[in-house]
């Protein structure tokens, strides 16, 4: 029979601040770390914003950490310009303000400690000049580009955090950054047009486009936004553009930001289902939509403050880039502006243009860049630049070395038969990885690249073992995408320093579990389950027919609060804290990376680039000195990818066929997924019990 697993559902809006912090935690002499530590076992799973967790020990060499946490943000050197439009880009490019308030005291924000790894347009020489046309001239015939081509790129969809191979659909985050800094020292682009419709990701992954459309500016090349549908990401990128347009007909809908909560408690009531639900950690909410009918006060207050996050640093963003008040921008919103002429009329897009006209308009910004004129507008689009190599633009990086491990989506232990590369993290490929980045000497630091909501906690458990050791023989930098809550902040927490965007969502240091008492709704349709045991505690979650024993229950609320204790010490040892001032940040609570950064939960503010910094300042390498980033984590093609392509090209039904097949397979641990709700199978007896496969497809399709 099947037993549950209650965590929390992940409906929670990415919030987004312009104000880099500071916390320094201190203590007059470090903690004192012991020379060893209880290995966990853990039985379930960590997911965004919920961990269980049942522990025993193991030795582990804690690598020596200074107690403090700092925050900062990536800055740039402000310089006046008498061009109104440098002077936007400048606000714009400018991610720090002078001071903030930490506790209702003013923190002056430093960069000493942790360099900001900002990027630097250099104008290429003479000599690099030379050996780049000679380059170009020898090139593969797929990398040669038409002088005074413009680069063309649609964001649309979703954007992963891995490496795509030309068998792989959708967008790559790495690749879209790369081609940006690719297209900035390409004499053959003059300038970038990009297409952007309905995005399908997190804001930190918006915030590391709009850095590089920045960064892209500063080469001085021309970067146009087409804007057929908007909503509030599509236009905190494009508005990073130097101009936006949009055709007659465009959806416009810049309306403001909410945040929802679902609650099924009645629905279960009507069908005779109660859930039994132990939660340690006031914000701990993974059970809410379970036991509650409402939203508690404290979940209420966790996403009052995460909405209030993204709603003032969107508004703040948008009026730097447009040049206008903050209080303009607040009231463009609530005037539920959706007429084109409008917009085009109080300066919030350039004009009204079809694709055609857009295009046109890029003939003469071409002409104002001293381009020139050709009778067609040579297009390279993003799929064919992606395959121009750094090294026709002698773009490579230097003899040191610095491992770059991508870990994304849920973590899982081994890979199932059906699963694709780039599918999710597979602990044992993921542990491989790191022993070899250990055991080289070709590199100098590590750095993990982390987008996860977490998944089976003993892989997670495994991969903080092998982290630590790494750590413990080179530097290591941990560098958080959309997501690193749960299962993904424990891999973090491993690290030497951590580094988060603004928006990332991290920590969820919490514990919910529980089970579902069906003995109500198997009395209504005429179903009977008789159970014989041995041992006391048998039929603790084996008998589902029935509600907890008052013996059972008293340990299953033991259990729980022994695992968040487990949870919550090793967040504590990781991060160089006491146990006392991690419990203030614990509770199940979820951060931003702001929020983070000021309670000691994350190190730094920034994107990958300032990842690379630290660990060249780590490895004692001058930041002037070029790095080569190894990418251990790229795909290769496939048969189930090559399959997958076709399928997606001929059919379009290919994630629904495999994600039916993988159902099909079962192994250990947690198998179906819904919104806020694992269901654990027992091993042997997966499918033992119709009434509860009925009520999983019940509740997986509300």
């Amino acid at each position: 029979m099947a037993k549950l697993l209650f965590l929390q559902t992940s409906h929670l809006a990415s919030p987004i601040h312009r104000c880099a912090v500071t916390a320094i935690l201190s203590v007059p002499k470090p903690l004192p770390i012991p020379s060893s530590l209880p290995r966990l076992l853990f039985r379930c799973h960590y997911r965004h914003i919920g961990l269980v967790a049942l522990s025993s020990p193991s030795s582990l060499r804690e690598p020596s950490r200074n107690l403090k946490a700092q925050a900062f943000d990536s800055s740039s050197s402000e310089t006046k310009t008498g061009d109104e439009k440098e002077q936007r880009l400048e606000n714009d490019c400018k991610e720090n303000d002078s001071e903030i308030k930490v506790n209702s005291e003013a923190v002056k924000i430093s960069d000493e400690e942790y360099p900001s790894g900002e990027f630097q347009f250099e104008k290429p020489g003479i000599w690099k000049t030379f050996v780049v046309k000679l380059r170009m001239l020898v090139a593969l015939p797929w990398e040669r580009v038409r002088k005074g081509s413009v680069l063309t790129m649609k964001l649309r969809g979703q954007i992963s955090d891995q490496l795509k191979n030309r068998f792989s659909s959708g967008l790559s985050l790495p690749q879209i950054c790369e081609n940006f800094v690719k297209a900035a020292y390409d004499p053959r682009i003059s300038g970038v047009y990009l297409h952007i419709d309905s995005l399908n990701c997190g804001w930190a992954k918006v915030e590391e486009i709009r850095r590089h459309i920045l960064d892209f500016r500063k080469s001085g090349k021309f970067i146009v936004a087409y804007v057929p549908v908007c909503r509030e990401k599509e236009y905190y990128l494009a508005c990073a553009c130097e101009e936006i347009y949009a055709p007659p007909s465009a959806y416009f809908s810049l309306f403001g930001f909410t945040v929802q909560a679902s609650f099924i408690r009645g629905v279960l009531d009507k069908v005779g289902i109660e859930p039994q639900v132990e939660r340690i950690g006031k914000y701990k909410s993974a059970g809410d939509q379970l036991i509650r009918k409402t939203m508690s006060k404290e979940n209420c207050e966790m996403l009052t403050a995460l909405l209030d996050n993204i709603y003032g640093a969107w508004v703040d963003k948008v009026s730097s880039a447009k040049g206008k008040e903050s209080e303009n921008v607040v009231e463009f919103i609530n005037e539920g502006v959706f007429q084109i002429e409008k917009l085009k009329t109080d300066g919030w897009i350039t004009d009204i243009q079809y694709d055609d006209e857009v295009l046109q308009v890029i003939s003469k910004l071409k002409e104002r860049l001293g381009v020139q004129k050709d009778k067609f507008l040579s297009l390279v689009d993003y799929r064919k630049y992606c395959k121009v190599r750094k090294w026709t633009l002698d773009l490579l990086g230097g003899k040191d070395q610095i491992a770059l491990i991508r870990a994304s989506g849920s973590i899982s232990r081994v890979r199932g038969p059906l699963s694709s590369p780039g599918s999710g993290i597979v602990g044992e490929q993921l542990i491989e990885k790191i022993r070899t980045v250990r055991e080289s000497k070709r590199y100098k630091a590590a750095i993990i690249r982390i987008d996860s909501p977490g998944g089976d906690a003993l892989a997670s458990d495994l991969m903080w073992r092998e982290i630590r050791l790494l750590a413990a023989s080179k530097p290591v930098v941990a560098s958080m995408s959309d997501l690193a809550a749960s299962g993904g902040y424990y891999m973090a927490m491993a690290a030497d320093t951590i580094v988060a965007e603004n928006l990332t969502l991290t920590g969820s240091i919490g514990v919910v579990t529980g089970k579902f008492n069906l003995g109500n709704l198997y009395e209504k349709i005429g179903f009977n389950k008789e159970i014989l045991s041995r041992g006391k505690y048998a039929e603790l979650l084996a008998a589902e027919n029935r509600p907890f024993k008052p013996d059972e229950a008293e340990l299953f609320s033991r259990s729980a609060q022994r695992a968040y204790q487990q949870f919550r010490d090793k967040a504590a040892l990781s991060r160089s804290m006491s146990e006392d001032k991690m419990e203030e940040v614990a509770q199940g609570r979820v951060w931003t990376g702001k929020d983070a950064a000021s309670r000691g939960l994350v190190d730094a503010i920034g994107g990958l680039s300032r990842a690379v910094a630290i660990a060249k300042q780590k490895a004692n390498i001058p930041q002037d000195r070029k790095v080569t980033l190894v990418e251990l984590s790229r795909p290769s093609p496939t048969l189930p990818e090559i399959l997958s392509g076709i399928g997606s090209t001929l059919v379009g039904v290919d994630t629904t066929v495999k994600a039916l097949l993988q159902d099909m397979t079962f192994s250990e641990g947690v198998q179906a997924r819904m919104d806020g709700i694992l269901f654990e199978r027992l091993e042997g007896a997966s499918n033992s019990n119709p009434i509860f496969g009925l009520i999983k497809d019940y509740l997986s399709s509300l």
